[in-house]
């Protein structure tokens, strides 16, 4: 959910001193980087999982106090709407087992989150949009009540001058509206890896993982339905960045400034560009001045919460040592388990061997296609047609299937993964993107059998997702 603050309102005064603290915060992260005073150590690995209520009708159930009062573990987090929720992980080493450390936690907790939500009268989904979700559903009446979610809703608007949210999706369909609110953002969720490497190597993998976003949304596309309407293959994409969208000219006219977005560049000087960046171009959401001291970085880490891209930098400081890590957020959430650790093994793996192997990267592959890529892909899943290294051109399931998926098994191993967990995961990856049956080509199969009927949708969804079995097998 991002980090909770004490108040939702804020003055001119406010604003003034944690701007001075950013600053000197920034300027302190600096420093640190160059003196190499930023922790070390073998690379690790976590994920945040979203994940939908959804009652008997197959509709949004906006209950997560009483799931979460049931639940009761605090890595069982609520979110901006009052139907998600958020599953987090703990840290695992990326050599040795880590899928199965990840899947053995992930597997427990999601049963015990099952259980709460069944004894409060919902089912769990994931899901990058629940199809059946309307624009009705997404109101501040659904509002998570907190203070965090109150100010960044007041304070988007006052950005914009009070003027309207405008989103405005074109894809098979088109969707348009306006609103005096954020809460189009919560018909999104998502899988959120995080990774952690050597900051000597952390830019490479930031790259990697830059370039790798358009197979990464492609194989994982969950999301071709908002308000019935279909859009894209995985319309969260635009969805969410015109959400908070924080000016006018947001998410497209503002280029390297928009809130949500792919970003302004590859990284070059271990991520520290970014927090510049931040503090330099991105206005001030959140002003609650922390009793901390500089070393903390708490208004550093507070701001950079409220800034969205697609593959974002994180810092964190603990037991006096700071940390930098890798936050790739473009993958949808579901459809199962299965699907969800077919997706990380996917991505550590193929990240890795390409930070690795392909020391050119950003000048083999410019910027500006990487990103071209990330919004065919999601717009057109695995059909769509992406460049990639050494002059290939072509079908994206194409390049996943000849180039990525070879890379993402070498990945892992070569960071010590036991061989035979990275090809059960990534075997499940493989099969799907041969079927080309992703979560969002099973929604549009369903709905081209049976028509246009969203809860019902919504509920062979939950069906067929009971058994755990991975998407590409679900029958129609």
């Amino acid at each position: 959910m991002g980090q909770e603050i004490g108040r939702a309102r804020f003055g001119s005064d406010d604003f003034s001193a944690f701007r001075q603290r950013l600053r000197a915060e920034t300027r302190l992260l600096g420093e640190w980087l160059r003196a190499g005073r930023v922790a070390e150590g073998p690379p690790s690995i976590g994920l945040e999982l979203e994940a939908w209520l959804v009652d008997a009708d197959g509709r949004p159930a906006p209950i997560s106090d009483r799931v979460l009062s049931r639940v009761e573990d605090p890595r069982v987090e609520n979110e901006l709407a009052r139907f998600n929720l958020e599953i987090n992980t703990d840290v695992h080493p990326l050599a040795g087992t880590p899928l199965q450390g990840l899947q053995t936690e992930l597997a427990e907790r999601w049963a015990r989150t099952q259980r709460a939500a069944a004894d409060a009268g919902c089912r769990l989904a994931l899901v990058g949009i629940l199809p059946s979700v309307r624009e009705a559903d997404v109101c501040v009446e659904n509002m998570t009540p907190s203070p965090r979610y109150a100010a960044l809703n007041e304070q988007v608007l006052a950005l914009r001058g009070r003027r309207p949210l405008t989103l405005d999706i074109e894809g098979t369909q088109r969707f348009r509206t306006e609103r005096h609110d954020v809460m189009l953002e919560a018909a999104t969720t998502s899988l959120q890896l995080h990774l952690q490497v050597p900051p000597q190597r952390m830019a490479a993998f930031f790259n990697a993982a830059v370039a790798l976003s358009a197979a990464s949304v492609a194989v994982a596309a969950n999301s071709p339905f908002l308000f019935g309407r279909r859009l894209w293959h995985e319309s969260r994409i635009p969805l969410f960045e015109q959400a908070v969208a924080c000016t006018r000219l947001e998410p497209r006219g503002a280029g390297t400034l928009a809130r949500v977005g792919f970003g302004s560049g590859y990284a070059r000087d271990a991520l520290y560009g970014f927090f510049v960046e931040n503090r330099q171009h991105h206005p001030v959401l959140l002003p609650e001045l922390q009793d901390q001291p500089v070393e903390a970085l708490a208004h550093l880490r507070l701001h950079n919460g409220t800034i969205w891209r697609w593959n974002r930098p994180l810092v964190e400081v603990v037991d006096g040592q700071c940390q930098l890590r890798l936050e790739h957020r473009v993958m949808a959430a579901g459809p199962t388990l299965a699907d969800v650790l077919a997706n990380a093994a996917f991505f550590y793996g193929a990240v890795a061997e390409l930070a690795e192997s392909r020391p050119g990267l950003v000048e083999e592959l410019p910027f500006h296609i990487a990103e071209q890529n990330f919004y065919a892909a999601a717009r057109y899943g695995l059909e769509a047609e992406v460049e990639w290294l050494d002059g290939w051109f072509g079908r994206l399931g194409d390049l996943v299937t000849e180039r990525l998926l070879p890379k993402a098994r070498r990945g892992l191993v070569r960071a010590g993964v036991a061989e035979a967990e990275a090809t059960a995961h990534l075997g499940v990856l493989e099969e799907r993107v041969a079927s080309g049956r992703t979560g969002a080509a099973w929604q549009l199969a369903w709905v081209e059998r049976h028509g246009e009927d969203d809860q019902a949708l919504t509920r062979a969804y939950l069906d067929r997702a009971a058994d755990g079995e991975p998407v590409h097998r679900w029958p129609l």
